[in-house]
């Protein structure tokens, strides 16, 4: 089965002005099929009109730049940026540093749960140690 295609029907009829601009040729198209139904609603006909906003469907626009400068400002201001991968921030503080060292990409381990085991016994001990000398202070063995 052929589908119809569309052609360019700028040659064929003399009152439609050449089609070389993409945005033209859209706005044109757009006009023509609000034309050719009038008792369309409000609602579709603002709907079909916004397809293509006004500022970049005007005729002005097609031609050279008005806001040349603008554009120009922002190319300036992304050309400015550094490019490249950015540099790797070291870490600061104890925590931050034990987290680069252990936690992070491929060092991490599972040294934090030994550190975190032998911490426990050490606190666990001392307070031991230390309330059994308080026993003893006025009960001697």
């Amino acid at each position: 089965m052929r589908l119809p295609c569309a052609r360019n029907r700028s040659s064929d009829n003399p009152l439609l002005p050449s089609l070389s601009s993409p945005l033209l040729s859209s706005t044109l198209l757009i006009q023509q099929f609000e034309s050719s139904l009038p008792k369309m609603s409000y609602i579709a006909r603002r709907g079909l009109s916004t397809l293509i906003p006004p500022k970049i469907a005007s005729p002005n626009a097609i031609g050279a730049a008005q806001d040349a400068a603008r554009m120009e400002r922002v190319v300036n201001f992304y050309a400015r940026l550094p490019r490249g991968a950015a540099p790797e921030v070291k870490p600061t503080g104890l925590i931050g540093r034990y987290q680069a060292r252990y936690f992070s990409g491929k060092n991490a381990s599972a040294a934090p749960l030994a550190h975190a085991i032998g911490g426990i016994l050490i606190i666990g001990y001392s307070m031991e140690y230390y309330f059994h000398l308080r026993h003893h202070k006025n009960h001697p063995h």
